[in-house]
């Protein structure tokens, strides 16, 4: 399972025109989910996003988390994660977990994630959303559960 997270001072997901999520300062976080994931995986990957120290502290070094500050986190489902791009000019899906598996895993880190966590948001699945956000340093990292 792979989560992109980024450092953001606000972030939020549109779709069909709409406002379905939205955060101030805390986590974007995109969702690949792939085929040999499991609810495991899930609950290792949602236990490194809601720990891992990227916010700085009164020395302004990078040792506080999300859970730490407060911050929101917003989980958006995101398929292209998964994509093998070793050789040729196109994606290859192969390594993408079935759309029902996909969803049923990202749904099921959504509800786990907001048990653990009291500002939680989340994209939906399937659907063809803009995020707009602001990056915050810019402060990106790419977590993978194996």
């Amino acid at each position: 399972m792979i989560g992109l997270l980024q450092r953001v001072r606000s972030a939020r997901i549109d779709v069909d025109g709409k406002t379905v999520a939205t955060i101030g300062p805390g986590l974007l976080v995109f969702i690949g989910v792939e085929q040999r994931d499991d609810e495991s995986k899930a609950d290792r990957l949602l236990e490194r996003l809601l720990g891992y120290r990227v916010f700085p502290d009164a020395a302004g070094k990078m040792n506080l988390s999300v859970v730490d500050i407060g911050g929101g986190v917003l989980l958006a489902p995101q398929f292209t994660l998964a994509a093998d791009t070793n050789k040729g000019m196109r994606p290859s899906f192969t390594p993408a977990a079935t759309p029902e598996q996909g969803r049923r895993l990202f749904e099921y880190l959504v509800n786990r994630a907001r048990t653990q966590h009291a500002s939680v948001e989340s994209g939906m699945f399937g659907a063809d959303m803009q995020v707009t956000l602001t990056n915050d340093g810019p402060v990106t990292f790419w977590l993978r559960v194996e």
